[in-house]
């Protein structure tokens, strides 16, 4: 960790806010705009992931407390989604800009034709300038209930629409050390996990430990990204002054591709290739790929295409990447070389089970 920081080049900024950020202060959504659209007229462009779909819903028809059961948290999302719109809108009218809905499931940013027409779209709303308002479709999408933040969406949002900063807003001054005092500027993410508590156990379900998760990400992709306050009414000028605010996450080394940012982190592994000690070595010195030799056992259910975890004998995880062969034939592929791939198969797929161009080193 560091203390040294400076204004980060937020031109296009994706600013992340929670259900309990905006529904906590009446007036949050009008501070948000009006902040917003001060930094559209000084030439940036921003694109807002909110959450509160299902708060707003569940308030609406009289829950308590968010329902545990499924088909009612998605008709909480159902009504609550119009309502969070309407805010949005009513609170930008007075800016005369305009606002967007886009509702994005993973399905959409795991395909990759889908992928890069949501992204035309992003520019295009940009372009002539509205302000994209994105969240996960709750109403339809189950998985993302149960399991997924809008925390990573807005990761993977912010790869997606090429922003130059990641904005996560929350409740708190940001990232807290263990004398509950803030820390500035992160560089090692591993080494911050270590100070969100344990026992909260909130990675994926919006807490600290998932904003680090998206802040890792992020900045893999060369993304500076930052965890600040949503009560501070001036928190997005103050950012972009680069004053000593928030907690500042600085992308270190180079930066992935995009298309290797997107298999490592949009698309979820449907399986995994066990490696033995020598192709470990050969993969982690970098620019090969995985050929059948290395390969002493596979898992999952995974047809060719699909995002493979590559791991060691003990089970560690050291790569992602495409599998060009589905399950079976991976397995029957398994420990033989590959002049005898067609001859077990019947047919070439392709010398590598995983080719270096489609491997990302996690």
């Amino acid at each position: 960790m560091s203390s040294a920081r400076g204004a980060p080049d937020g031109r296009r900024i994706v600013v992340k806010v929670g259900s309990r950020s905006l529904v906590s202060a009446a007036d949050r959504f009008s501070t948000l705009a009006r902040q917003i659209a001060a930094l559209r007229k000084d030439g940036r462009s921003v694109v807002v992931v909110s959450s509160g779909a299902i708060a707003l819903g569940r308030q609406r028809l009289g829950f308590a407390a968010r329902p545990k059961d499924m088909a009612q948290l998605q008709a909480c999302a159902a009504v609550g989604q119009t309502l969070l719109m309407r805010a949005w809108e009513e609170a930008f009218t007075p800016h005369d800009m305009p606002v967007a809905q886009l509702l994005l499931t993973h399905a959409d940013l795991a395909d990759r034709e889908r992928y890069l027409n949501a992204r035309g779209a992003l520019d295009a709303l940009i372009e002539l300038g509205a302000t994209p308002i994105i969240n996960e479709n709750d109403t339809v999408s189950v998985e993302e209930i149960k399991f997924g933040d809008n925390d990573q969406l807005a990761a993977m949002v912010a790869t997606l629409s090429g922003a130059d900063l990641l904005v996560l807003l929350t409740d708190v001054e940001g990232l807290l050390d263990r004398e509950k005092n803030r820390v500035a500027v992160v560089e090692d993410v591993a080494h911050a996990m270590s100070l969100v508590n344990a026992s909260e156990g909130d990675v994926g379900t919006g807490g600290m430990g998932s904003k680090l998760e998206a802040a890792r990400r992020a900045t893999l992709r060369g993304i500076p990204s930052m965890i600040a306050d949503a009560r501070d009414p001036d928190i997005l000028d103050r950012i972009v002054r680069g004053d000593d605010v928030g907690t500042l996450f600085v992308p270190q080394g180079g930066k992935l591709a995009s298309r290797k940012h997107w298999i490592a982190y949009t698309l979820r592994p449907r399986g995994t290739l066990l490696v033995d000690e020598g192709a470990k070595k050969a993969l982690l010195g970098g620019g090969r790929s995985l050929l059948p030799a290395g390969v002493i056992g596979v898992r999952g259910d995974f047809s060719p295409g699909d995002s493979v975890v590559i791991a060691d004998a003990a089970g560690k995880e050291i790569a992602r990447g495409l599998a060009r062969y589905g399950t079976r034939d991976a397995a029957r592929l398994a420990g033989i070389a590959t002049k005898d791939i067609a001859s077990i198969l019947g047919f070439h797929g392709g010398d590598e089970l995983v080719h270096r161009d489609d491997l990302v080193l996690t």
